[in-house]
């Protein structure tokens, strides 16, 4: 009897020595997840203040400085104030709205090569783009569109992500191999780009030159009416992502097995699918297809919490985003020299070799998926 008492007592205490272990192990992680949420805070702020010191023009940190927070008149505050601040707030949502987008996508579809630009959601955003601005005047280009323009030309690009989008998931229900759905998705973006390419050809030199630069992608371009566009516009698709955070998780082990949970799976594609076509088409409308960034700042943020849960996810590839696009900018700058890169060239050589990095290390990959 005494024996048996003894082994329950051990067995407690074994149990409870467990229990602090774990506890204790989720006190690190958790420890470890803020001070990664508050470093990529602070990485965040300190290039946004960058991106507002550097830029094609030389100008002394004092008089950006004195440019911020006091009323000159000088050119300097113009430049500031009118072009690079302005430019700034652009880099910082466009690389949200990009990033959210791809995590998204990789969820719904299970596939870590899913993003707006390789599945052609952005080519879909384009060829919207391209009826407005090629085929329905001859005297508009994204540079100079306003008031109700704004909202039409974004309006358009959401119908072209949205449909391209629809397509995809269609194909996807009955074609169940990833590589398939992949192939597929590079062919409609190469079909969209034969219509884009014919529209080109019928149109005028002054038009064909604004869309032929708009394609390179630009975020200095944007009217005060346009940026603040871009950001309601971005922050509804910030907030639906928010909103569709559970259904994501739920997604995560496929569709059969988050409508066994009692996920309305058809209504959950439906916010997504609006949410996607919102961020990602916003963001081509007026700063033009910017890719990779969708692809590979998801895989960037799993890599640094190491985690698939959306909860942690979502804020952290917030973040991630804003980040990865404001140091693209920064670099697209060329600080010290005159010269400015397209800033699509610039997030296509940093993302490039996390998509190669990805594919050959897909297997650590697959439990996420």
């Amino acid at each position: 009897m005494s024996y048996f008492i003894t082994g329950k007592l051990t067995n407690l205490k074994i149990l409870k020595t467990d229990n602090q272990i774990q506890t204790l192990s989720i006190s690190k992680s958790g420890n470890r997840k803020e001070l990664l949420f508050g470093a990529l805070f602070l990485i965040v702020i300190s290039l946004f203040i960058l991106d507002i010191f550097f830029g094609s023009v030389s100008i002394k940190a004092s008089e950006v400085i004195r440019a911020i927070f006091t009323h000159s008149g000088s050119n300097f505050e113009t430049i500031i104030l009118k072009f690079r601040i302005p430019k700034a707030i652009t880099a910082l949502t466009v690389g949200i709205a990009l990033s959210l987008s791809g995590l998204q996508m990789q969820t719904v579809f299970r596939n870590p090569m899913a993003g707006p630009d390789v599945l052609g959601i952005s080519s879909g955003a384009s060829l919207g783009v391209a009826f407005v601005i090629l085929g329905f005047s001859s005297h508009l280009s994204p540079e100079n569109v306003s008031g109700l323009g704004n909202w039409i030309l974004v309006a358009a690009s959401w119908v072209g992500a949205g449909v391209v989008l629809a397509l995809i998931m269609v194909l996807s229900s009955k074609v169940k191999d990833i590589m398939t759905i992949l192939i597929l998705g590079i062919m409609l973006s190469s079909g969209i780009s034969a219509i884009v390419i014919i529209m080109q050809y019928f149109s005028n030199e002054t038009m064909l030159k604004a869309y032929v630069i708009w394609t390179m992608g630009s975020l200095g371009n944007l009217t005060s009416g346009q940026l603040n566009v871009l950001i309601i516009s971005v922050s509804a698709g910030v907030i639906l992502t928010l909103i569709t955070t559970k259904m994501l998780n739920a997604l995560l082990l496929g569709e059969t097995y988050a409508g066994s949970i009692g996920l309305n799976v058809k209504l959950a594609r439906f916010m997504i699918f609006i949410c996607t076509s919102i961020l990602t088409g916003t963001v081509t409308a007026f700063c033009g297809p910017i890719g990779f960034i969708g692809i590979a700042v998801p895989h960037i943020t799993r890599i640094l919490f190491k985690t698939s849960d959306h909860l942690i996810l979502i804020p952290g590839t917030i973040l991630t985003g804003g980040a990865v696009m404001l140091l693209s900018d920064i670099i697209s700058q060329l600080p010290g020299s005159d010269n400015v890169l397209p800033v699509n060239s610039v997030t296509s050589l940093i993302g490039i070799p996390i998509v190669i990095w990805v594919i050959m290390r897909n297997r650590k990959y697959s439990g996420l998926f």
